[in-house]
Formats: structure tokens, sequence, C-alpha cells
């Protein structure tokens, strides 16, 4: 093959009979087979991994086949080209990998239970069969699936099932697709079913470890997220049912599969009577999220997964679209703020970050590009910024073209902005290309120079970076509508600061809205007039400026200690987001200082400073008709004052754990793990630390799950610490899926922070063999380089990481992080001194 061909520029696919045979027991596979498609050539390859292939004949012909592993590869020579039919004979094993075909584990009463699922992004559906395993090679497929089926169980694919014939069943052709978009599922099963106005029929299943109502939230978002999006796309939703699995062990968030869409448990089941609104909101818009995808990724598939952008961003986008139709009351555009927008502008400024567009080649690469703060957060933040700049009647418009244009096959990006820019009649493609081609972000320097306003644009580095003159073409969203639309360039003079500043009668601002993906610096007088008006700013305003003061300081653009002072000002306020963005900035100041110091300690005053009346106003649990932005502050400000030693929320919090010791999954669900943690941390105890555990193992609640997961992992008893991490390789305890939030909770604990990093360099090998398939494998990296600060841990760091910047995957995330782990203790070095004064003053 030439370097860079793909299988599918020999070999069409148009159709797959697929045979499997699955023993659950002796976790084998046994398969056929059939292939119709177009050969250009007669030296033919299919993609295979994990295979045993017994015969590969070609239409009523055997052939020679070399099996590759190297290359997951099944190499022949068809005896000619054009219209054929390949025939494979196999055997597979099933994985504990959650990938490819695999069972998830779960108990009912004690006992343990299976339930067999797959999962085929990025490349893994050559674990299950013989394929052209790449997006472009579309094609139909036709199931017929056997197993060892006990009486009772259910099983479900991306299509209906038509019939069965001696335990074999056989489910309908699929529509023209990607082989990654396959699935289907088995077992002991509950559902509840649901139907669209346009007649689509929509389910949510799961084990019965759930109970029934468990299945209603999801349910209904579900429903009406799909007769949104058939309204909002002006294109039905082609298949005739939507299923929703949810699935005990699951490596990802979820995953779109056509027709059958698979979930954590944790994103899909949930008791609404006492979920947290958080945990509301993460499950609706995961569901929008997969659902988006039905249209943007399975209708029309990138066409190689250098284009993945085109999915996820765009997904990720319709998530809040989708949710702030269905939900208007959520307000969930502020959580895009406060998350998305937060997690790009931070991953995005470090040297080295991939760029939203970026390619890739082979499946470690694949995997590794699925990096949640670029292509999921930047990338949706990308298309905010175009649906701002042209309006959603134009994009609504542009995105009907696009689906006729494309569906059932393959696009990329260039046709998406094609199709947009047209409906908005002007030129996207060349403004987007300077986005999604580069990594990072500019910074816009705003100063009056000689009585004039400028603004200058350079790209904005956390830690070292290397300046490369980048430059971006950004919408500027000025509140001056003198000012131009559209900065091309590096540098702009707008006019006499004393005139436009008379005629607009306010102070000058940029990015209203926050919907570009830039941050400003403006200078100290200009900066003053704006926060002189902070009372009369909007909430998204006031978090703009909290988020980029935070930005330019942790850039060395200006010094946390300016901010320090600042603080007061936003204190009071009964803004969800701007209690988030507030206490993001007092979260990082809390780098600055060792425990149980005394600048922790005046660390600890001025956020109860900051806290104490909004703890008093907010209390622990709000009336079932409160306002959101008070359940979205709650869980913010109670952390803050447990932090900040405030003697009532330390003894309330004890109370009420006293008050509900029967039932500790009682406790209000929007602070429940403030609650819990305060319990393990101050009144910890045997008793509490088996009981939590044993509450664990056994519900199945999967945002108390990660309540119990943040409070123990907060125990200062070294012993405990220890029994959980000699619970990290038992996955009857602790699932691989939920390792890593164990792990990163123990690294964050001063107690247990050498047991951590020393286990996962004594286990890497295992770890790599465990979850190493998968794409959040890099990601044991990020959070670790997340934690240290130290000029020990980052050469520790380095001796252990730095020898592994040539594995496959790896590489990218290592040098990068190295950068992070850098610039926080060159950071904390320079700037300890004017902070911790800065603090002493304040408090």
């Amino acid at each position: 093959m030439v370097a860079g061909q793909r299988l599918v520029d020999i070999f069409q696919p148009t159709h797959y009979d697929i045979y499997l045979d699955i023993n659950r027991v002796t976790k084998d596979i046994s398969g056929k087979v059939a292939i119709k498609g177009n050969a250009k050539q007669t030296e033919i390859l299919l993609h295979q991994k994990f295979m045993t292939v017994q015969r590969v004949m070609i239409d009523d012909q055997v052939v020679n086949a070399t099996v590759d592993d190297d290359s997951e590869t099944i190499a022949f020579t068809a005896p000619h080209t054009g219209e054929m039919t390949i025939y494979v004979d196999y055997t597979a094993p099933l994985t504990d990998t959650m990938m490819g075909i695999y069972p998830s584990y779960y108990q009912i009463n004690g006992e343990k239970k299976q339930l067999i699922g797959t999962q085929f992004e990025t490349t893994a559906a050559r674990q299950a069969f013989p394929s052209i395993d790449e997006p472009a090679a579309k094609a139909t497929f036709s199931l017929a699936i056997k197993y060892d089926e006990q009486a009772g169980e259910t099983i479900i694919a991306n299509m209906p099932e038509e019939k069965v014939i001696d335990g074999v069943h056989y489910f309908a052709e699929t529509v023209k697709m990607s082989t990654y978009l396959v699935a289907f599922a088995f077992g002991d099963m509950q559902s509840k079913l649901t139907q669209t106005k346009s007649g689509v029929q929509v389910g949510v299943f799961s084990t019965k470890a759930h109970q029934a109502s468990e299945l209603n939230f999801a349910l209904d978002i579900a429903k009406r997220a799909i007769e949104f999006f058939e309204d909002y796309y002006q294109t039905p939703y082609p298949l005739p049912h939507s299923w929703q699995l949810a699935l005990p062990d699951f490596s990802a968030g979820a995953m779109e599969n056509w027709g059958l869409v698979t979930y954590r448990e944790a994103y899909l089941a949930l008791d609404e009577n006492n979920a947290s609104l958080e945990m509301k909101q993460r499950v609706a818009t995961v569901i929008a999220h997969e659902l988006a995808h039905q249209w943007f990724g399975d209708l029309v598939t990138m066409q190689w997964w250098d284009d993945l952008w085109l999915n996820e961003s765009f997904a990720n986008m319709m998530e809040y679209v989708a949710i702030d139709a269905l939900e208007p009351d959520w307000h969930i555009w502020e959580l895009f703020q406060t998350s998305e927008a937060a997690s790009a502008l931070q991953r995005d400024a470090t040297d080295g970050v991939q760029s939203v567009h970026v390619q890739v080649e082979e499946p470690a690469e694949i995997d590794a590009i699925f990096d949640g703060a670029i292509v999921y957060a930047k990338g949706s933040r990308m298309l905010v910024m175009v649906r701002a700049l042209i309006g959603d009647d134009a994009l609504r418009r542009g995105l009907k073209a696009y689906f006729e244009a494309h569906q059932y096959g393959n696009a990329r990006g260039a046709n998406l902005w094609a199709a947009l820019g047209q409906a908005a009649g002007i030129d996207l493609t060349t403004m987007m290309n300077t986005w999604l081609e580069q990594p990072g972000y500019p910074v816009l320097t705003v100063e009056v120079v000689d009585g004039q306003l400028q603004v200058r644009q350079q790209q904005f580095f956390i830690g070292n970076g290397v300046d490369q003159a980048r430059q971006w073409q950004i919408p500027l969203n000025s509140n001056y509508a003198a000012v131009q639309e559209l900065m091309v360039t590096n540098k702009l003079v707008l006019g006499d600061y004393k005139t436009m500043r008379q005629n607009a009668g306010t102070p000058f601002r940029l990015n209203v809205g926050n919907t570009a993906h830039f941050i400003v610096n403006y200078e100290p007088d200009l900066l003053q007039e704006i926060l002189s008006d902070i009372d009369n700013l909007d909430a998204i305003t006031q978090l703009q400026l909290l988020q980029d003061l935070r930005l330019l300081a942790e850039g060395r653009q200006i010094s946390y200690a300016v901010i320090v002072p600042l603080l007061r000002s936003f204190a009071n306020s009964h803004s969800g987001v701007v209690n988030t963005a507030l206490y993001q900035v007092v979260n990082n100041l809390k780098k600055f200082v060792t425990a149980d110091t005394k600048a922790e300690s005046q660390l600890q005053q001025l956020v109860n400073q900051l806290s104490v009346n909004q703890f008093t106003r907010l209390g622990w649990q709000g009336q079932s008709d409160e306002a959101v932005a008070n359940q979205v502050s709650r869980p913010v400000i109670v952390n803050a004052s447990l932090y900040a030693q405030n003697e009532v929320a330390i003894s309330s919090a004890h109370e009420l754990v006293m008050t509900n010791r029967a039932a500790l999954v009682a406790l209000p669900a929007d602070v429940r793990a403030d609650i819990l943690a305060n319990e393990v941390k101050r009144y910890g105890n045997r008793a509490l630390f088996d009981q939590l555990l044993s509450d664990y193992q056994t519900t199945s609640d999967g945002g108390y799950q990660r309540d119990i997961m943040t409070a123990l992992t907060k125990t200062k008893d070294v012993d405990l610490i220890k029994e959980i991490i000699t619970s990290f390789k038992n996955s009857d305890v602790i699932k691989p899926q939920d390792l890593r939030g164990w792990y990163s909770g123990i690294l964050n604990n001063d107690q247990g922070q050498q047991l951590a990093w020393d286990w996962l360099r004594d286990e890497w090998a295992w770890l790599e063999k465990t979850v190493g398939g998968d794409m959040e494998f890099t990601t044991y990296i990020t959070v670790t380089a997340a934690v240290f600060k130290t000029a020990k841990r980052l050469a520790e760091f380095k001796d252990f990481f730095e020898p592994k910047l040539d594995t496959p995957g790896l590489g990218r995330e290592i040098t990068m992080d190295v950068n992070v782990i850098a610039g926080r203790v060159a950071l904390i070095t320079d700037e300890k001194t004017a902070v911790h004064q800065a603090i002493s003053k304040e408090a």
C-alpha cells in the first residue's frame, strides 16, 4: 500500500451479512461474514484484530490469506477485480477491555451477572468482524446473532429484530452506515418505551439492578430531543427506533451507535427524586449530544478521523441548543460558559496542544485525538462563534442543505463551511480555517496610545510557549457600534478613545456574550472603568472578567496578587455562573499555600469572609421551586465554606450525616459529596468507611457512587488510603471505567499522593493492558499533571514519562504536561510571596 492510502480505496464494501455465535461461558465468538463490494485491484486487505481466520473465499473460490496482527489486517489475492463477495470464517475472543464485543458485570442480590454489549469506535469493529473499518467505507449490514440464551433474556441492535430461527436472531438490514456505528447487546434487561410525534419508537434499556422508575427521566429527554432535532434539522430521523442502553461497564461517557446508543449507567439511569441538578443536566446533555449525532455523525459522517471535530464539536454545541429548548428554566448556556468554555481556554493555552483539525493515521493516534477540551469543548466554541455570527435561521438552512447533499455519505469540514456560508451569504471557510487548523488562541491587548484606542492580537500561553506569529480572524463582538465586526490583522487602531467613549456612554468591551474563543487584557485604566460599573454588568460579563483575569494571571501577564483584592466585588452575587467563576479563581489560589500553614489559614479566613453570607442565605437544601441559580451556587458555596473551616457548616454537615446515617443516599444530592467528604475528613472512622464502600458496591445510583468516591478519597487515615489503593486492581470493588476518578482523588490527597503516584508507576503495564485500548488512557497522564506543583514532582514526572514519548498516542500528552507542571512550578515560585501578602492584607 502507498503511505496514507485507505483500505476503502482498494475495496469498497456495499453490504455485510454477519453471523455471530457467542458463548459467554468460554468467552468465544465464532463468526462468518459475507462482504459484497467492489475491488479496484486484486491485492486486497481487510481489517481484523485478535482473530483466528479459518477460511477466506471469494465468491466460490478459496484463497490463501495472511493475517498480520501488527497492521491489523488480512491480506489475500482476488482472482479478479470488480464486483465480488468475500467470505471469511473466523473465531475471536470476548474481551474484558470495554472494546469490541465485551461483557459488562453487575450484581443483583449478591449474584454476579453480565450483559454483553459493544463499543466499536474508533477501530474496534475489526475485533467483531473482518471489515473495511474506516468511516468512509459505508455499507449496509444484516446481523444474525446466536448466543447461549437464557429464558427471559433480551437482544437488541441498530435495527428491529425480524425473526428468530433455531435460536438465531435476525435483524433488519441497516441503512448505509460506517462500521464503528454497528451495535448490539443481549442479557437480562428491562425497558420502557414510547413514541415520538413522527412515529419513531424510543426506548430506554438497563439491567434489572436499577429501579424501573430510573428510566423515566431519560425516556422523556430522548423522546423530546428526537422531536426537537427533527424540527431543527428539518430532516426526519431515518430509522424505525432509537434505543438508549445503559451498560454497567463502559469506558466513554456514551456512544452514538445508530439506533442503539450506549451509555455509562450514571449518564442514563437517574432517580429524579434525589438527583442533583448537575446530574440531571449531565444526563440530559449527554442524551441530547448522542441524539444530535444520529444526524451529525451517523447520517453524515466525517470522511476520516482527522475531521473528528465535525462529529463531536457539532454534537457538543447541539446538546446545549436542544436542552435550552427542552428545559429553558435550566439556563443551560450558563453551564456551557463555566464548563466547556473554561475547559477549552485552559487546555488550549498550553504550547504543543493539538489543533481541532489534526492529521492522524494509526489507531493509537486516532484514539489520542479525543481531547475533550479541544475536539469537544473548543470545537463547540468555534461553532457557537459561527452561530452568533450568522444567526440561527442561516444555521438551520445551511444544515438542511448539508444533510440533503451528504446524507448516507461522508463529508469534510469544508463541506460544512460551504453550506453554512452559502446560507448566510458570507465566506466562513477562510475565517474558520484560522481557528481549526491552528492550535491555541489569541489574547487581545486593549490600550489607549496617544489618545487612540488600539487592539492587538498575540497567541496566549500558560507556561513556556514558542510564539510562531499565528494570526486569527476574530469576531470582535464589541459593545461599541463603530468597531468593525472582524479583526483580520495583528493590530487595529479603532479611533479617538474619548470621542468613542462619550458617544457610547459606557466602558469599552470586547467579546460581548463571551461567544468567541479569545481573552482580553485591558490596560489598567480601561479595566478599572469596567470594574467600577460592576453592579450594572450582566452575569456573563462578570464571569468573563473573572475568567480572563484568572487566565492572564496563569499566563503571567498580570499577577494573581492583583486579582485578590477584586474578589469581594463578586462575593454577594446571586448568579450561579458568577459564583462558579469566582471560586474557580479561589481554588486556583490554593496552589500557593501549603496545608496546615499560616498561609493556608489566612486563605481560609478570606474564603470564609467571601462565602459566609452566601452560606447563610442558601443553607443545605432549597425549596422545590427554587431558582436554578441557587441550585448551581449551593454546592460551590458549601464546598468553599467547608474549606474555610466555617464552624456552622462543619457541625451542621455532621448533624445531617447523623440524622441520615441509616441511608446516606438520602442526603441532599446537590451537596451530598461535600457533606460526606466533610464527615470522612473530620469525623471518619472504620465503620463509616465500611458503610460507604459497601454502599458504593451495591447502589445502582451513579450520582451516589461518584459522591462516595469523592468522599472516601479525602480520608486522612493512611491505612484506609492503602486499602483503597489495594482495590484499584479489583474490578469487583472499583470498575476500570471508574479507576481514574479514584486515582485522581487519592493523588489530590496530601496523605495519599505519594502512595497513588507510586502505584501508577509500579502498575503502568497493568493499567496499559487494562484500559490502554481506549481513548481515555492518556488522561491518566493529564490528571497526574493537574496535581503536581513542585520541582521534585516535575523531575519524577519527567523521569517516568519521558522514556515513553515514542509510545503511540502518548507523546503529545507527555510533552504538554511536562510544560504544564513546569509552568505551575515557576508561577508558584515567582508569585507565592506576593500572593501571600495580598491574601494576608484582605483576610
